[in-house]
């Protein structure tokens, strides 16, 4: 049973009907006191809560009125009910417990499509199908607490946030997410927001029509359009500029948006999953990432641990990437001695898996040979540091190997910082931050 709580009679009316026609059982009260009657007296499946009930806007009645209904009914989702001017207010609904937030007037399926969201987040989806983890390698309790929650919440529509160093699997992660999806036969785009400048970025995403600016020669498609029934991989979200966060958060919002050149809103059904490696509420405390914005995309958030805190991985990853590198290259897999593995076991990796798995192809070409120990491991990061490995030492700290990693790449690359960062496997702006916690400079 799904209670609405909504002082405008109208309101109720129409949000009963369009409930009851969907299926779900509905009871709609105007006010506080009627509401925490109905909660005290059963657990609703969902609330769809008005945040004001008298002449003020200040939604501080809806607040305390959310508040109360998660001291008696914690378990129970809230989906918050608001005009679009009043965002900030429902950001601070969802920092008191608020599952998602709907503005008004809403779109009816768009609602529905949210509702069903909420509820099998909430328990109507158990997540114990069958479950492709086929990209994903490795078994570590780190691993398996994040493919748990990939599991559960695959099925649903929630938006998801990945979060997580460079290059530790992020993107496959989000891969896996659409593969157990309700949505895998529909379309998987993935969109690297970091590659795509400010005056692009509306046609890029949106796409244009012939003539709607110079070089619009022919119309194309947006991203978004592309992306239609299926999901959108939003990759690097944290290097969008605040003007595009705007028009980003609009099409989340509403679902809507306008091809360039053509002023007729378009309807786009999509599951969208953000994934970045950078602090993303940090930014929203230095206002350069919009904290409406970051409610909207992290309704599920999933953080993957980076390589050194699931070592025990180390072995099935070598193993699988010398096989998969082997394959592709027609040449014979070789066996990876035990002394090999635990010397890889003791290495940094800045660069996560990605720069495991450089080191592995490399070892290959240099060492073309049906076994592969320790030292033809330590001879390919010897004789090229391009992976970003230092060798390890006794005395040497994880801080001071990463440290050491660095200053080579920069001496390497003349201190060209795109060039360093692509021999870490990490990006420009991640090797910026360890510079800077290292004191560093060019």
């Amino acid at each position: 049973m799904i209670l609405i709580v909504d002082d405008d009679n109208a309101i109720r009316l129409s949000l009963s009907m369009l409930l009851r026609k969907a299926g779900y059982e509905v009871n709609a009260v105007p006010g506080p006191s009627e509401a925490m009657t109905a909660v005290r007296d059963f657990a609703p499946q969902l609330v769809l809560l008005d945040m004001n009930f008298s002449r003020t806007t200040t939604g501080d009645e809806g607040l305390t009125l959310l508040r109360q209904i998660k001291i008696f009914r914690p378990e129970v989702p809230v989906i918050l009910m608001t005009a679009w001017g009043s965002i900030p207010l429902a950001v601070e609904g969802i920092k008191a417990g608020a599952l998602d937030f709907i503005t008004k007037p809403w779109d009816n399926k768009a609602l529905l499509a949210r509702i069903k969201t909420a509820i099998d987040i909430s328990g109507g989806v158990d997540g114990k199908g069958e479950f492709d983890r086929s990209r994903i390698i490795g078994s570590s309790p780190a691993l398996m607490s994040v493919l748990d929650t990939v599991r559960r919440i695959a099925a649903t529509d929630a938006p998801v946030l990945i979060m997580g160093e460079n290059g530790t699997g992020k993107e496959l992660i989000a891969e896996t997410i659409h593969a157990n999806s309700r949505r895998q036969s529909s379309p998987f785009v993935k969109v690297n927001l970091g590659g795509i400048s400010r005056s692009l970025f509306e046609s890029e995403m949106f796409g244009h029509k012939k003539g709607s600016f110079t070089g619009a020669t022919t119309d194309r498609k947006g991203r978004f359009e592309i992306a239609d029934k299926g999901t959108i991989f939003l990759d690097e979200i944290g290097e969008l500029d605040v003007n595009s966060q705007v028009k980003l958060l609009r099409v989340l919002q509403e679902h809507t948006f306008e091809v360039l050149g053509d002023s007729m809103p378009r309807k786009v059904d999509i599951r969208v999953v953000c994934a970045t490696n950078a602090d993303l509420p940090a930014m929203v405390a230095d206002r350069t990432f919009r904290e409406d914005l970051f409610y909207r995309i992290n309704l599920i958030t999933v953080t993957l641990p980076p390589l050194r805190e699931r070592k025990s991985d180390i072995p099935e990853l070598v193993n699988h990437f010398a096989r998969q590198f082997g394959r592709a290259n027609h040449m014979d897999i070789p066996d990876i001695t035990p002394d090999a593995m635990e010397y890889l076991s003791r290495l940094p990796y800045p660069g996560n898996i990605r720069e495991l798995k450089n080191l592995v192809e490399r070892t290959m070409l240099i060492n073309a040979a049906p076994t592969l120990d320790g030292q033809a491991f330590r001879d390919a990061v010897s004789l090229s540091p391009d992976t970003g490995v230092a060798p390890v030492t006794a005395s040497g700290s994880l801080e001071d190997l990463e440290r050491a990693a660095i200053e080579k790449a920069l001496v390497k690359c003349g201190g060209n910082m795109s060039a360093a960062a692509a021999q870490l496997g990490i990006s420009r702006q991640a090797l910026y931050r360890r510079m800077e916690k290292f004191g560093l400079s060019t």
